[in-house]
């Protein structure tokens, strides 16, 4: 992808894929933001002010897809963050009828933009260090292959044993949740 005029940075490859998307939905997204348009005139709100509602409103949402939260987990944040009883209730049902396939969404759209190839790992003692509780403290070097868009790019992570465990446990989950929509 081309450079652009707004910034020197590379483009990211997932712009790319974004901006296809947005190209498929053209009439949809007009559609939507015309609706956006007319219900802040209608209710006589700003598109700025109605822009921060809905991005507010997400919050909880995104949290609960990254973090798989059930319906009535995601009642008691709206409700927690200051949302109508009556308000938190209807998002959780629309929660519990639509979870599952933003789940598979969101998955997807992971894969899609970063998708882990092959991953080589070492196991390794410091042997020295300026720091003298560190000399023969254990550590491993992840070597992660990543698929972003067309390109590969070698990612190098360095963790301790109990940063490792973590790693693996998320990984776990990881595993656990696609395992879950296939």
């Amino acid at each position: 992808m081309g450079r652009l005029h707004c910034t020197e940075d590379p483009v990211p490859e997932a712009v790319g894929g974004d901006m296809q998307q947005l190209n498929q939905l053209g009439a949809q997204v007009e559609r939507f933001l015309a609706q956006l348009s007319e219900f802040a005139t209608t209710n006589q709100i700003s598109l700025g002010s109605l822009r921060s509602i809905v991005k507010s409103l997400l919050l909880v949402p995104n949290g609960a897809l990254k973090k798989s939260l059930t319906a009535k987990q995601v009642q008691a944040d709206f409700i927690t963050l200051g949302l109508s009883e009556e308000k938190a209730t209807y998002f959780s049902e629309k929660w519990k009828q639509n979870a599952p396939t933003l789940a598979r969404w969101a998955i997807g759209q992971t894969l899609m933009i970063n998708q882990l190839i092959d991953m080589e790992w070492k196991f390794g003692v410091t042997s020295g260090s300026s720091e003298l509780e560190k000399v023969g403290s254990i550590f491993l070097q992840l070597k992660l292959v990543v698929k972003k868009g067309n390109q590969t790019e070698n990612v190098y992570i360095e963790l301790t044993l109990p940063q490792f465990y973590s790693f693996l446990h998320e990984m776990e989950r990881v595993r656990t949740s696609m395992e879950c929509f296939c």
